[in-house]
């Protein structure tokens, strides 16, 4: 059987979700390595499917100051010895049609930025490699885009494919986190993922002291994100990680501290082996009689 059939149907089966974590950009080998070695540690001791994340390169940036990364070459260098030290599957995004290919030789699932959920080209091209596609919702999209996106990926001829929200924009320096998006986006037939860290995000919310912005965000919130969607019942969370959120070269706002990674998610276990999240609800509308 395919690779990327075998791993997307691990992930369907995971109980009660599987983790797509790392930081959020690769700093360097040593931290990638290093951090790697941490979450993999910690998911194998609570029994959680973990595919490993981070970017080579953050092209959508608030500010050209602000660092983006090694760059595709050096980035897929240095995941490819994360995969192969730690044997865990890969997770990293795409901007461009061009990226898709040499991405896809070496991770196992492709990412689709969620300012690019509906850019065709880009869809199609990350589809014929044959690799789990994960669409991110864009903060401007209603849930049902998310059906119209991932019939893209199938259309293409690749039935692999997941669904990943991220919040929806409030006004101009904000995101919410609608919990019936969760349930609505079931209807593109595909696992569903929750992004507990980038939809706590304050868009060009923080202004800087040499002038101009950058993103904010509220990270106190993330287990609050996060027990509202294991609840809801997803079947994939998605956290970004460091071991130094403060001094993170990349949206270090709504990184989540390495040191209690493990104290979160086991509650977020908790929550999700006792709730019925992921069952439907029958809902009988009968007159009721005494």
């Amino acid at each position: 059987m395919d690779s990327s059939v075998v791993l997307l149907n691990q992930l369907k089966n995971a109980e009660p979700f599987f983790l797509l974590a790392g930081p959020n950009v690769i700093e360097s080998e040593d931290h990638i390595l290093r951090m790697a070695h941490h979450i993999k540690t910690i998911t194998t001791k609570l029994g959680l499917p973990l595919v490993f994340k981070s970017s080579f390169d953050k092209a959508n940036r608030t500010s050209s100051k602000s660092f983006r990364g090694p760059g595709m070459t050096e980035g897929l260098k240095i995941l490819e010895k994360v995969k192969v030290a730690y044997d865990i599957p890969i997770v990293t995004d795409v901007h461009e049609t061009i990226q898709c290919e040499p991405v896809g030789r070496v991770a196992d699932i492709i990412q689709i930025p969620a300012f690019l959920c509906r850019q065709t080209d880009l869809l199609v091209a990350a589809a014929k490699t044959g690799r789990i596609i994960n669409i991110k919702k864009g903060q401007f999209c209603a849930p049902s885009v998310m059906e119209n996106s991932a019939e893209k990926i199938r259309l293409a001829g690749n039935p692999n494919v997941m669904v990943c929200e991220r919040g929806t924009m409030f006004g101009y320096n904000d995101l919410i986190v609608d919990p019936r998006n969760l349930e609505w986006m079931r209807e593109a037939n595909c696992p569903v993922v929750a992004d507990v860290t980038h939809s706590l995000q304050q868009p060009a919310g923080r202004k800087l002291d040499g002038g101009g912005v950058a993103s904010g965000g509220l990270r106190e919130l993330i287990p609050c994100i996060a027990r509202t969607a294991v609840a809801v019942g997803v079947d994939g969370i998605f956290m970004e990680v460091h071991d130094n959120p403060l001094n993170a070269l990349v949206d270090g706002p709504t990184q989540w501290p390495l040191r209690h990674l493990e104290e979160l998610l086991e509650e977020l276990i908790a929550i999700a082996r006792v709730s019925k999240g992921k069952l439907h609800f029958n809902i009988d509308l009968t007159p009721y009689s005494d």
